[in-house]
């Protein structure tokens, strides 16, 4: 039993780790490059991994964004053009600007909300 547990411990981590992997572009373009994207075995087991869009597994993930990837991994004329290095770097090169607006955006949320609580409390007094 204790065997069991381990064993699907140690796939869980290593799934993670692999679905989590996907967010990199360059990573995507390295596999394409070699193949594995050519590998029926190896797209199936892309299909398996959609699992990890369940909120339960969800949940664990540090890099959402690989589920994006995962999801249009799915698809052959995705993954075709993985091979050329310059989609690799258009993928993310738009990675880091929805990062930098997601990034604004909060950092001025975040503000206003400050200044709202303030603005609240003085008017309490």
């Amino acid at each position: 039993m204790e065997a069991d547990d381990t064993g699907n411990r140690l796939r869980f981590q290593l799934e993670l780790e692999f679905v989590q992997c996907l967010a990199n572009p360059n990573y995507l373009n390295f596999l394409a490059q070699r193949g594995y994207f050519k590998d029926k075995t190896f797209v199936n087991y892309l299909k398996y991994l959609l699992y990890w869009k369940e909120p339960e597994y969800a949940k664990y993930l540090k890099y959402p964004q690989c589920l994006h990837m995962l999801e249009l991994l799915q698809y052959e004329h995705f993954r075709k053009e993985l091979v050329n290095a310059q989609c690799a770097k258009f993928i993310d090169e738009q990675q880091i600007l929805h990062w930098q607006h997601y990034s604004r955006k909060r950092m001025r949320l975040q503000q206003a909300l400050a200044e709202q609580q303030q603005q609240n409390n003085t008017s309490v007094k």
